[in-house]
């Protein structure tokens, strides 16, 4: 069984910054996670990816995102880290963390954690 816990949402004023945190709990070696990553639904749109990383450190980022946000891991503690910053109102979402089941490719969803970005 796999479980995925974020936290460190909430609101913050344009220009400023968040750090979210994700952490997968892992019940034995059939469930080694690889890629790790950060989704987004703001109200009425399609979940988009923001950031994806792999176990060996490569990274991947949304045009919307890039140069301002950085996605990192800890593989000892299957945590992966969404550094936000200069944030501007349009990153407003809902932000999930998915983490990849190495075994069978299946992809694990956190219970998402909510970023609003307002004055």
């Amino acid at each position: 069984q796999v479980q995925l816990v974020e936290s460190g949402g909430g609101l913050v004023q344009p220009g400023g910054s968040l750090r979210l945190s994700c952490a997968g709990s892992v019940s034995s070696l059939s469930f080694r996670l690889g890629a790790m990553g950060w989704y987004r639904q703001a109200p009425g749109k399609q979940r988009e990816l923001v950031a994806d990383i792999t176990i060996g450190g490569s990274t991947n980022y949304a045009d919307s995102v890039k140069g301002r946000f950085t996605i990192s891991r800890d593989n000892a503690k299957n945590t992966v880290y969404l550094q936000m910053n200069s944030l501007k109102p349009e990153d407003t979402a809902v932000y999930y963390c998915t983490a990849k089941q190495v075994v069978s490719g299946r992809n694990y969803w956190g219970q998402g954690t909510q970023v609003t970005v307002s004055s």
